[in-house]
């Protein structure tokens, strides 16, 4: 095992820069998610980790190995596909060893690991099955199991989940995640699926346009994100975003919210009186019922998902932004959505008192997009 460190790597096809001076310290043994939109740059980082493409400019280090110029087979690394890549007319046990096999490992040791690594995974019973008499399920924990044998230095995963249904989608990443904690291998692992970001990583590292965005940990990347983006990638459904303009009193800040002078939660007030602002507020952090601040409503859609509620509410006017941050798509930048847990049944066209406390507000600069601590 070992740690990564990524120094100002960038990477160009003719004018087109996909990535710009990615830098990153991974310490050994730990679990990193790059997540972002499709065409962040995300998979041709974990590319050029793997050896598979060539960095315009920067190092990589794999342990005290710079690594930069070294051939794919040379960086003792393995990397799993969302593509399971398995030979059909190979038996599981002999996908999982081939590698071994063809680098000149002694056939007993291939037995040993293959074993083991089967056990691990619990498809020691599928040895001597073929690719095609497996599930989706299984054929991933062969693939895993193929990576495993290897005992690298490090785990490079290009979303390896994206092939399987929902509900094993759920299963398979909580095994990944027990194996990681088992194995402590470094591991860098890229989806889209900010879900599989907030659920697996130690620390996420969000992109966007070939930029970093914002690194932490999945509490605080939710709690403090760095910018409107960040604030709408994550989360689901994700934030909501008012616009608004801030106004100094009693020495604080205040913006008009639905009719109500609510107090926001910033130290630097002064500084901000008089400008545009965004105020964000989650969907699980709007309640049913009076509350702090409190405005009725008439959703113009409820869906139901029995444990929990998502209400549709169209925004006054006054609160619409002009272009969307964060993803968000047409519908986003006119209502805001309400995310209530275990809700009383509603009758259609019903109104309805929400509220919310204002220390849960998030505070974002309306040109720049970043966060207002």
């Amino acid at each position: 095992m070992a740690g990564i460190r990524i120094d100002s790597v960038t990477k160009s096809y003719g004018g087109l820069t996909v990535l710009k001076a990615f830098s990153l310290d991974i310490a050994d043994g730990e679990f990193v998610v790059l997540v972002g939109p499709s065409g962040c740059g995300k998979s041709t980082m974990l590319k050029i980790l793997a050896g598979l493409e060539e960095a315009s400019s920067g190092t990589i280090a794999i342990g005290e190995r710079d690594v930069t110029d070294l051939a794919p087979g040379d960086r003792d690394i393995a990397m799993v596909f969302q593509n399971y890549a398995l030979y059909p007319h190979l038996t599981v046990a002999r996908n999982m060893g081939f590698g071994l096999k063809m680098r000149g490992t002694d056939a007993a040791e291939i037995e040993r690991r293959v074993n083991e690594a089967a056990k691990i995974l619990g498809i020691d019973h599928l040895l001597e099955r073929r690719p095609r008499a497996l599930s989706g399920g299984q054929r991933q924990r062969v693939a895993l199991g193929r990576a495993i044998v290897r005992e690298p230095q490090a785990f490079l995963m290009d979303e390896p989940l994206s092939n399987l249904d929902a509900k094993l989608r759920v299963h398979t990443r909580a095994e990944i995640s027990a194996l990681h904690k088992r194995l402590r291998v470094t591991t860098i692992y890229v989806t889209h699926d900010q879900t599989e970001a907030m659920t697996m990583a130690d620390r996420i590292v969000i992109m966007k346009d070939g930029v970093i965005q914002q690194i932490a940990s999945p509490d605080v990347m939710f709690r403090e994100p760095a910018n409107l983006f960040v604030a709408g990638f994550i989360g689901s459904p994700g934030m909501n975003f008012l616009k608004a303009k801030a106004l100094a009193a009693g020495g604080g800040v205040t913006a008009k919210l639905f009719g109500h002078d609510v107090a926001l939660p910033i130290a630097n007030a002064a500084a901000l009186a008089g400008k545009e602002i965004v105020v964000g507020l989650r969907p699980e952090h709007i309640a049913a019922g009076a509350g702090r601040v409190s405005f009725t409503v008439a959703p113009r859609l409820i869906e139901s998902l029995g444990s929990e509620q998502y209400v549709y509410v169209d925004l006054p006017e006054a609160h619409r932004r002009e272009v969307a941050s964060g993803g968000d798509d047409e519908s986003r930048r006119t209502s805001l959505i309400a995310r209530l847990i275990n809700p009383e049944p509603r009758p259609p066209g019903e109104t309805l008192t929400l509220s919310f406390d204002p220390a849960r507000l998030h505070v974002f600069d309306a040109i720049s997009g970043e966060a207002i601590r």
